[in-house]
């Protein structure tokens, strides 16, 4: 499945939805925050980053939006209470929450499995993996409260055809989409809450950097560009569109 080649977001796409995204500080996260909030989206910035997400925050104001707000949370660090008092909190303030975008990530080694380190194994599966989970299962009341809510987890090529040296990222992008699949057959008998992946592709990021230090930055674009399919699912216009892996590029 793919959206349409000529899809253009506008002013007001989103109004009237409040969705969240995590890691908003910087990279894609940041880009799908200040687009979501272009297209009139109220949007709850999540990263761990304080003084990044203020900087959102002010890029988001100066656009003249609907006044997002902050949820500062460390996934690698958060406990129980950490992720209760989010929920709470976007209950309390929002009554509902229309999206949820799981675009915090962490790369880790580029190594062979045989040399990985074994403690960076561990905090890689846990942010790519095990928060996303944890922070859907927290937020799904708040998620059904919504009359349409999308979640999406983004993705990567790795998830689908795991290559040598990607190590616990390659593991954690494969089991979120076990995750995701395994939230939309069990939602099944709730139409009101979609959930699907996105693979970004080839972005001009730290992370790509990291990944891919010999690659000339200058051949890839910025992560501005490959934000509508996200929006497209964020919006009304993504209702009936489940369970899928969609590519942006």
């Amino acid at each position: 499945m793919t959206i349409p080649k000529d899809f253009a977001p506008h002013s007001e796409l989103l109004r009237g939805r409040v969705i969240l995204v995590t890691g908003a500080s910087s990279g894609l996260g940041s880009a799908l925050a200040v687009e979501t909030a272009r297209a009139g989206a109220t949007v709850i910035l999540c990263g761990r980053n304080q003084a990044k997400l203020d900087s959102v925050y002010d890029e988001i104001e100066a656009l003249a939006a609907p006044r997002p707000a902050i949820a500062r949370l460390d996934l690698e660090k958060a406990t129980a209470d950490d992720y209760d008092r989010l929920a709470g909190t976007v209950g309390a303030e929002f009554g509902k929450l229309d999206g949820l975008v799981h675009s915090a990530a962490l790369l880790g080694d580029r190594t062979p499995l045989a040399q990985y380190d074994v403690p960076t194994w561990c905090k890689v599966l846990h942010v790519n993996l095990t928060a996303p989970f944890i922070l859907t299962q927290v937020l799904l009341p708040q998620l059904r409260n919504s009359p349409d809510a999308s979640v999406i987890f983004v993705s990567s090529a790795v998830a689908p055809n795991p290559r040598p040296f990607w190590g616990a990222y390659a593991v954690a992008k494969s089991g979120l989409e076990s995750v995701r699949n395994m939230w939309s057959q069990e939602l099944e008998i709730e139409p009101n809450i979609r959930m699907n992946s996105v693979n970004p592709g080839r972005m001009r990021t730290r992370m790509r950097a990291a990944a891919y230090p010999a690659e000339d930055p200058n051949t890839l674009p910025f992560p501005k560009s490959v934000t509508a399919p996200f929006l497209y699912l964020l919006s009304e216009l993504g209702r009936g569109i489940r369970c899928q892996y969609l590519d942006a590029q």
